[in-house]
């Protein structure tokens, strides 16, 4: 039960925060001699984090469900954000044997939290005209989708990427945020959904992975509005050091 906590909380936390899940997901196991949740478990984790997702934002996704049929502002904005998930969804297809070797290099995964660290700190460079996600554009989806796509590398910061890219593109800080999370959900759902239904056939819905799915979702919920408040105050520095210093670290633990 004590390691379903503990994976909960490492989903939770860095799924959000701009310091890379799936590279904490590798190193942690490391660092602790702890056995790392296996494919299906973490999938099922990250339903815990749409958990968080949904209702964090949930008054976006209540006007973006009911608006789909009346709403044109809302068709358009739902468009943007299936667009901007082309990009990791087809990246996932084609290089999935490749991230998996990827993964099993430790120094690897560091160099990856270094490239990430001096990502966020390139963002003070990017602040522009602040925008709303509704105001962006099909051009904005695709440099946006592509930076997830980059985070498909373990190390790579997805919300670390998408943030910086959509500061690129002049979304302010939380708005970036808030687009890169809506545009997370059909791709977390999905993922979550089809291995729930395996562990669920396959009789492995136990009640440590129950309790680490919750977990995983109060977390995630803290680790969204922490984020929101840091980077309205501070932008996306604080989580660059720290990617740089945990790049490092693992570079030289390895």
């Amino acid at each position: 039960m004590l390691e379903a906590i503990v994976w909960g909380l490492v989903q939770g936390l860095t799924e959000f925060l701009p310091v890379s899940s799936s590279g904490h997901l590798r190193l942690v196991p490391d660092l602790f001699g702890l056995d790392p949740p296996d494919l299906a478990a973490s999938a099922v984790l990250h339903l815990g984090t749409l958990i968080a997702v949904l209702a964090y934002y949930r008054l976006d996704a209540a006007w973006l469900i009911r608006g789909l049929r009346r709403d044109p502002a809302a068709r358009r904005t739902a468009l943007i954000l299936a667009a901007a998930t082309v990009p990791a969804v087809a990246a996932g297809v084609f290089l999935a044997e490749a991230v998996e070797r990827f993964q099993e290099s430790t120094g690897a995964v560091g160099a990856a939290l270094i490239v990430t660290g001096v990502v966020l700190l390139s963002s003070r460079f990017f602040a522009g005209r602040p925008r709303r996600a509704e105001e962006t554009g099909i051009e904005d989806a695709v440099v946006i989708g592509l930076a997830q796509a980059l985070a498909l590398l373990p190390g790579i910061s997805r919300s670390g990427m998408v943030i910086t890219a959509g500061m690129m593109r002049g979304l302010s800080e939380d708005q970036a945020a808030r687009f890169g999370f809506l545009m997370a959900v059909p791709v977390i759902a999905g993922a979550g959904a089809r291995e729930a239904l395996s562990v669920a056939e396959a009789g492995a819905f136990s009640p440590e992975l129950i309790v680490g799915t919750a977990v995983a979702a109060v977390s995630g919920y803290w680790a969204i509005s922490l984020l929101i408040k840091v980077l309205l105050r501070r932008g996306l520095w604080p989580f660059a050091f720290y990617c740089l210093a945990s790049g490092a670290a693992a570079l030289i633990w390895a």
